[in-house]
């Protein structure tokens, strides 16, 4: 999500495979159940973190099973309201489709205090299974810089990521912790950060996404990856998720798919060094990856990434092993996506094999489900498919303690 705006098993098999290690930690004090079976985990050393994880997924399994069918397609988006005053029909609408997932957008400089009461309005919407509530998700996109939407008392001014990739890795984790802090005690559980993409030297701030708005950690690979990874590190020791994105990265464009069509970066492949940044936090168990809406010509000349079974399925799934969620950049306002319905977005990304659909725009959420809906009920696949996205989005949320399986 890039959005800038100035003030200055069913499915269990694929989850089993499927569950990040970086969440594992937080999943045995979660849900407190045993594992129903066996577990064959994203590999993390010990019984005990073994034991997390099948916690992890029975608790996902159960609170799967309780669902009707509204609330789990319900599952598979995330919409964006207001950080500082959400409006009642945006409200409204993500209430009536059961949507799991809630990003807070634009700017508030109303504090920490303020906005956790915004987010504990907000939670009092969600669904109940078997009487009890599951939990939104609530992410933003605090990466510091021009990019930063929440302020004022009780959140720090964060610095641009080039200026943190200045610190010591060490320097960065810490405070890193800090900020992560600051959004947990403010009742956020994701944030859409950090930025994993590289932009040359050479490139700059000709780089309209990323350098325009010193968004990169730095220009070359190792440094990106290695600082990237200190702010993960730091955000998880504070118990807040991440997301590394734009995959497979937008630093080597000049258009911003936010307000440009037809995105293409003409240079990186599936070997390029410039992914090292997105193998590297997934090595170390980012639960997130956020796909970018530009075209890789060398990956997927015929499909944005969003959109591109080769760059998810092929490349993230099964090359680099990611086995957390995929989330889209937004599906709501981009220019990238305006020649598709909305319906062709949400659908064209699941069937690429994405599971968490981003719209900054929620009056289009009604459009997507029913279009996700119709091609579940004349596509198996594509149903199956579903089905293993649920269930992923289930497990972060259950390694967040957003379910009660007590």
């Amino acid at each position: 999500m890039r959005r800038l705006r100035r003030s200055g098993a069913g499915r269990s098999a694929a989850l089993r495979a499927g569950v990040p290690a970086v969440s594992m930690v937080l999943a045995a004090t979660v849900c407190g159940v045993p594992a129903a079976r066996a577990q064959a985990v994203h590999p993390v050393a010990g019984p005990a973190s073994s034991a997390a994880a099948a916690a992890v997924t029975s608790c996902a399994d159960r609170v799967y099973s309780g669902m009707t069918q509204a609330q789990r397609i319900g599952q598979l988006f995330m919409g964006g309201v207001s950080a500082s005053s959400p409006s009642a029909t945006d409200l409204r609408t993500l209430r009536d489709q059961h949507v799991g997932s809630v990003m807070l957008t634009g700017r508030s400089s109303a504090g920490v205090t303020a906005t956790r009461n915004v987010v504990d309005g907000i939670r009092g919407q969600a669904d109940t299974v078997s009487g009890k509530r599951v939990g939104l998700l609530v992410a933003t996109d605090q990466e510091g810089g021009q990019v930063q939407v929440l302020s004022g008392p009780g959140f720090s001014t964060m610095p641009n990521a080039l200026t943190q990739g200045g610190w010591s890795t060490s320097t960065l984790r810490s405070r890193a912790a800090g900020w992560a802090g600051q959004l947990r005690s403010a009742g956020v559980d994701l944030n859409l950060a950090p930025v994993a993409d590289v932009v040359p030297a050479s490139l700059g701030t000709r780089n309209q996404p990323i350098g325009r708005y010193y968004r990169e950690y730095g220009h070359t690979p190792d440094v990106v990856a290695s600082h990237s990874g200190a702010f993960a590190a730091g955000s998880k020791q504070a118990h807040v998720m991440t997301t590394l994105k734009h995959f497979p990265g937008l630093g080597r464009v000049i258009g911003n798919t936010d307000t440009t069509a037809n995105v293409v970066d003409s240079v990186t492949t599936t070997t390029s060094s410039y992914l090292t940044p997105f193998k590297s936090g997934i090595q170390a168990g980012s639960p997130f990856v956020m796909v970018s809406l530009a075209t890789y010509t060398k990956i997927d000349p015929n499909h944005i990434a969003a959109f591109s079974p080769t760059v998810v399925r092929k490349l993230l799934r099964t090359q680099l092993g990611f086995k957390g969620v995929v989330i889209s950049d937004d599906l709501g306002q981009a220019v990238a996506v305006r020649s598709y319905t909305p319906g062709q977005r949400a659908v064209g990304f699941l069937a690429a094999g994405g599971d968490l659909v981003l719209t900054v725009k929620p009056s289009i959420v009604p459009a997507m489900v029913q279009a996700v809906r119709s091609r579940m009920q004349t596509d198996a696949a594509f149903r199956s498919g579903v089905a293993d996205s649920v269930h992923r989005v289930l497990a972060a949320k259950a390694a967040a303690g957003l379910l009660d399986c007590g």
